[in-house]
């Protein structure tokens, strides 16, 4: 039993060593924001501690918000495990953003039929990007002050704002471009015209160093290619790696969910729909509860966006005047005007021209005519229900019809509803006679003599 028990402890020491090398796999798919900004510097970070033998981007984006492009490109250039960036699947696209992070990247590749470029800032007026720092042990980084050489003057109809925002968009991918050693001119011309290229043209021009049909291909690429790396020389041994594929938690999933402007924007309306439904026609608190929820989601997911407080303030005015259409109809004209202010406002709910960011025009169509026909429709039938007359209590009372069951001369007792009542009279009534209630004073009726009607 011992040489057993040895023989077994043996074989479990030597485990970790017959373990095979991994490579991490992370995808970029879609528009850049929050959500993916966070599960790519999380994945970064740790990998600098499990430290694998590469990470692997593998994107197919639009483009993205700058502040999440700043901060995954930001913890790419700190990161002490090379980053490659695979633009993959054929047909894929580095737009925007997404180029920005290809010329951070240690390695650039793309796919056959795909391409990159048009990385012109969009979100004029927000944050500008700042400029990373400098590997001081990179060669390509030190004659780095060229870049006003090339730059051509912006175009004279623009405003201060929206120059300074392209001239800080260029400064920084020159220096992405010098401190990766790519073609610096290029970067400039897909920030300030817009430019593309293809992927064969790309490694034409120094701006990728591989076109490979699909990953094992790509790895094989890799392997024996040196590069500095914070200082030190850094050689791929990519034979035999694995590939582990990592994939964003359910925390990441849900800010990515939520922070895509479709959900963000059917979150505020179901969370607008459900508090007014809750308020006019008060219940278990089903439509509350859950119409608070949405509302504090669809904030929590504007507090990421760049969102316009004139797109929500339009958006507000549009509601409101559809709610009074459906209180005090107006022959359309409130109604009319707030459809008009609600689809305007949910156009410019997103300051940002980017479609990745946008709400789709069928979303806003589907819901203008959504709310349309809710408020007109359904609170003209809460409404109606409010005023009708009540069913139950003393109010209900008036104009009941009863039988006098003594002489009421001005007192007496009458039977309404199969109850006994205190009556009171201005015109004596006989017994047996039809009374009608005229109105209920504590416990007593104040009651008269009914009309015979034919039978």
């Amino acid at each position: 039993m011992n040489w057993r028990g040895l023989l077994l402890l043996l074989l479990m020491l030597g485990l970790p060593a017959l373990a095979q090398e991994r490579f991490w796999q992370l995808d970029i798919k879609g528009g850049i924001g929050p959500g993916t900004s966070d599960f790519i510097v999380t994945e970064l970070n740790r990998a600098q501690l499990d430290k694998p033998a590469f990470v692997l981007l593998t994107m197919d984006t639009p483009g993205g918000l700058y502040s999440a492009t700043r901060d995954i490109i930001s913890a790419m250039l700190e990161s002490r495990i090379p980053v490659v960036v695979y633009v993959s699947p054929g047909g894929a696209r580095a737009a925007s953003a997404g180029t920005y992070i290809l010329y951070a990247s240690h390695v650039a590749a793309m796919a056959p039929g795909s391409h990159l470029g048009a990385a012109t800032p969009v979100q004029i007026g927000g944050p500008g990007l700042p400029s990373p720092p400098s590997d001081p042990d990179d060669k390509n980084n030190q004659d780095s002050t060229d870049g006003d050489d090339t730059s051509s003057p912006p175009a004279a109809g623009s405003t201060a704002m929206e120059r300074k925002t392209l001239n800080d968009a260029i400064a920084y991918i020159r220096s992405l471009a010098q401190l990766r050693g790519r073609n610096a001119d290029w970067a400039e011309l897909a920030v300030r015209d817009a430019a593309t290229l293809t992927a064969t043209e790309a490694l034409e021009q120094n701006v990728i160093e591989f076109i490979a049909d699909d990953i094992p291909s790509l790895v094989l690429a890799l392997d024996g290619r040196t590069l500095e790396l914070h200082g030190s020389t850094y050689t791929f041994d990519s034979q035999n790696l694995l590939a582990e594929l990592r994939e964003p938690d359910w925390r990441q999933r849900f800010i990515i969910t939520i922070s895509n402007p479709n959900i963000a924007y059917l979150l505020m309306l179901v969370g607008i729909y459900g508090l007014l439904l809750e308020f006019y026609s008060p219940g278990f608190g089903v439509a509350g509860v859950t119409g608070a929820i949405c509302l504090l989601l669809a904030l929590l997911a504007l507090q990421m966006l760049p969102f316009s407080t004139a797109g929500l303030a339009l958006l507000g005015l549009g509601l409101a005047l559809m709610v009074a259409e459906g209180l005090a109809p107006s022959f359309g004209i409130l109604g009319g005007g707030g459809l008009v202010a609600f689809v305007i406002g949910s156009v410019l709910l997103f300051d940002t021209p980017d479609q990745a960011f946008r709400v789709a025009w069928p979303f806003i169509a589907a819901f203008a005519l959504f709310s349309l026909s809710l408020f007109v429709v359904v609170i003209r039938l809460i409404v109606k229900q409010r005023r009708s007359a009540p069913v139950s209590g003393a109010v209900a009372m008036i104009g009941e019809q009863g039988i006098a069951l003594t002489v009421i001369d001005p007192t007496g007792t009458v039977m309404v509803q199969g109850e006994r009542w205190q009556a009171h009279s201005r015109q004596p009534i006989a017994a047996h006679q039809s009374i009608v209630v005229l109105a209920v004073e504590d416990l007593t009726l104040n009651v008269a003599p009914a009309k015979e009607t034919p039978s």
